[in-house]
């Protein structure tokens, strides 16, 4: 006999099965076999999950507010939309999570065997990571499209971790990018990026099937992404970004609110990738939420840097507004 959990287990094991069948699709037969239980428990803990306002359903009619929104920023930038649906109360990591979780089944039905996927790590691909759905693949690969160090720290551990769950969630081989995020001057970026070592992956980077990435942002000439701040760049760094009219990163490849990477000293200084390369990739797939995320990303879809744009409600709301 099944012995029913109680309180705050009880919820954990609501919320755990709720995410499992809503977010990820996995059948109610398929969460009773790897909980060991029965497919009537599940049912219970979903009904529970509904009561308890762990799961709010709500049906989208054709012309709700999130269809007007895709079919808006669709046509305006000639890409792929998908509005991720929060609550209004929704905190701005709950935005993050449910974009994440988006993504990654997004990722799910574009990824296949023989592939080879870029991707940038920062928090959105990290959140990405950690929602990934296996799937067996083939002679498939995950490289790295930015560097990972610099003189005053290293964000190897982090992106190696980051890496290493696409690499085993599709069973696919994984490339880093063993160089730092920002060279000390234009001349060092460009001698160890001809090194026959760095060549090969900047070859795999550039014969990319889809780049996954988010973007950052430059608010007063300060990047916002914590693995840069106070780390990486210094306040002459910041204040020449400002000059040269940088509002958000691609992968630590800067660009102004036209979409434009030129005239951006800061470029030839970075590991980031080339952009003009980028827009040639059929899955340019990028991530995004966070009202301090518009502007940048409006920067992204007008330069052509994104096929497919995966938003949260909210944030799509607000860089219509933005757009005026």
């Amino acid at each position: 006999m099944n012995v029913w959990p109680t309180g705050g287990q009880r919820m954990e094991e609501a919320l755990e099965v709720a995410q499992k069948y809503y977010l990820h699709d996995v059948t109610m037969d398929v969460i009773a076999r790897q909980k060991g239980t029965s497919r009537s428990t599940v049912s219970r803990l979903l009904r529970y999950a509904r009561d308890a306002g762990l799961v709010e359903i709500r049906i989208m009619p054709p012309h709700s507010r999130s269809h007007q929104l895709r079919s808006v920023i669709s046509d305006a930038f000639e890409v792929e939309v998908e509005i991720v649906p929060v609550p209004a109360t929704a905190t701005s990591v709950e935005r993050l999570e449910r974009t994440a979780i988006h993504t990654a089944r997004f990722l799910n039905s574009v990824f296949e065997s023989d592939m080879i996927i870029g991707v940038s790590w920062g928090t959105m691909v990290q959140a990405i990571s950690r929602c990934l759905i296996a799937k067996q693949t083939t002679n498939s690969q995950f490289v790295q499209l930015n560097g990972t160090g610099f003189s005053r720290a290293t964000g190897s551990h982090y992106s190696g971790a980051v890496m290493d769950a696409f690499g085993q969630a599709f069973d696919a081989y994984v490339w880093q990018f063993p160089v730092p995020v920002y060279f000390d001057s234009a001349e060092t970026a460009a001698a160890l990026l001809r090194e026959r070592s760095m060549q090969r992956i900047v070859a795999l980077q550039q014969r990319a099937d889809a780049v996954l990435f988010s973007v950052g942002t430059v608010t007063g000439g300060v990047p916002s992404s914590p693995y840069l701040h106070g780390y990486y760049l210094d306040e002459s760094d910041f204040r020449q970004l400002g000059e040269d009219g940088a509002v958000g990163d691609i992968a630590t490849s800067y660009i102004g609110p036209a979409g434009s990477h030129g005239g951006i000293r800061m470029n030839s200084r970075t590991s980031g990738p080339d952009l003009d390369r980028l827009r040639e990739v059929k899955y340019r797939i990028c991530a995004v939420s966070g009202d301090h995320k518009i502007e940048a990303v409006v920067a992204a879809l007008r330069g052509g840097y994104v096929s497919h744009l995966v938003i949260d409600e909210i944030t799509a709301t607000g860089l219509l507004e933005h757009l005026g």
